[in-house]
């Protein structure tokens, strides 16, 4: 794995949070292998903290261990592994959104396969460097059988799972860590600057609690309406759980109180419905 998906890492310092589950072991072991100088946290699992205060999921032990030191990036698991964010040197969260963006550019893919969930600022940025997007619905399946559909090899979600087929068969949380690590060391960049290259547009979410989760006819004609309003400035995405009675509201716009605000009518409007 090191070979195929890392690359040289000498003196590179990188933070490892394994989030006391499966990566406690072979993530270390992968990038000393490279030559990466590793501290690792969250690599005590005892049955009981697999994701307790640390991990993709929490990220705060992550960003304290990178601000106590002087580390090029830290990355962080989720316990069953599949899942990494990470942050920069100053301990700034890097989403999914941005490190698919990072890596998009630096592996020099020609399509991607993404969620609806993705940030705008993602889907502006490969439209400029003409890299086509594939947009499915919210779930790594989906994207995976995008990839597959189309001849793909890269893609993933916001909340960090990123799936890499060029010799691999499914997403990988340490093949996204060690992608990443190797963007930043053969580019001699800063992550923070990589990132950099993605502004991301604001977002506002919410759950609204629901007694059905059919949208009528006349909300969605409003909903489609606000969205048409906001032309490339800015989306709304409303759509049900697929296992609570919730629905998810996505408002995207080019401030936060312009994001909020429509956030906030948007669950007006559903509570009155269906509340």
């Amino acid at each position: 794995m090191s070979e195929r998906f890392g690359g040289p890492l000498d003196g590179v310092r990188v933070a490892v949070d394994c989030a006391n589950g499966a990566m406690f072991e072979v993530a270390p072991l992968v990038f000393e292998r490279l030559k990466a100088s590793v501290v690792t946290v969250g690599n005590s699992p005892d049955g009981t903290n697999i994701n307790v205060g640390c991990g993709a999921t929490d990220l705060r032990l992550l960003r304290k261990t990178v601000a106590a030191g002087e580390f090029e990036l830290g990355v962080a698991f989720d316990g069953d592994g599949d899942r990494m964010l990470a942050v920069d040197a100053r301990g700034n969260e890097i989403d999914g959104d941005q490190i698919l963006a990072i890596l998009a550019l630096h592996l020099g893919v020609d399509l991607v396969a993404v969620t609806e969930m993705t940030n705008l600022g993602f889907h502006r940025l490969m439209s400029e460097r003409g890299v086509r997007v594939i947009t499915t619905a919210v779930g790594d399946r989906y994207v995976l059988e995008a990839l597959r559909r189309e001849g793909g090899v890269l893609g993933g979600e916001q909340s960090g799972h990123v799936i890499y087929l060029n010799g691999h068969t499914t997403g990988d949380g340490l093949v996204a860590a060690l992608l990443l690590a190797r963007a930043v060391a053969e580019q001699g960049t800063a992550l923070a600057e990589l990132a950099a290259v993605m502004p991301k547009l604001p977002q506002a979410k919410t759950d609204v609690p629901v007694r059905t989760k059919q949208l009528p006819d006349h909300l969605r004609e409003r909903i489609a309406e606000l969205d048409d309003k906001l032309g490339d400035t800015g989306r709304l995405l409303v759509r049900p759980s697929g296992t609570e009675p919730l629905i998810r509201i996505l408002a995207e716009a080019e401030s936060r109180e312009a994001a909020e605000e429509l956030c906030g009518t948007i669950r007006a409007l559903v509570l009155r419905e269906l509340g």
